[in-house]
C-alpha cells in the first residue's frame, strides 16, 4: 500500500466525519447525524484505502464524497450561521479536496 497524501486525506476526513457524527448524537441525540456521519465517513475511509491500494475509483469515489459534504455543509453554515460543525466539516472537506486534487 501506498499512502499517499490523497489517501491520508481521505482517511482523515473519514475519521472526523464518523467522529461528527457520533458527537452529534451524544449531544443533541440526532440519528441522522450518527447515520450520515457514519456513512459518509465509511465510504471515505474505503475511498481512501482504495486509493493507498493504487485504485483510481478510490479517489474518484472520495473527491465525489468529499464535494458533497462540503455542499451540504455549506447549505447548513448560511442556515445556521455557526461555526460547529458545519465550519470545521467545511474546512476539513476543503483541505481533502485541495490535497486529492492536487496530489497522486
Amino acid at each position: 500500500m501506498n499512502f499517499s497524501p490523497s489517501a491520508i486525506a481521505l482517511l482523515a476526513y473519514g475519521i472526523v466525519a464518523i467522529a461528527g457524527g457520533i458527537i452529534g448524537f451524544a449531544k443533541s441525540k440526532s440519528k441522522i447525524s450518527l447515520i450520515s456521519g457514519s456513512l459518509s465517513g465509511v465510504g471515505l475511509l474505503i475511498s481512501g484505502i482504495a486509493t493507498a491500494q493504487g485504485q483510481g475509483w478510490g479517489k474518484i469515489a472520495g473527491i465525489a464524497i468529499a464535494t458533497l459534504l462540503v455542499i451540504v455543509f455549506v447549505t447548513r453554515f448560511l442556515k445556521t450561521k455557526k461555526f460547529m460543525p458545519a465550519g470545521l466539516m467545511i474546512i476539513g472537506g476543503a483541505a481533502t479536496l485541495f490535497v486529492a486534487i492536487l496530489t497522486s
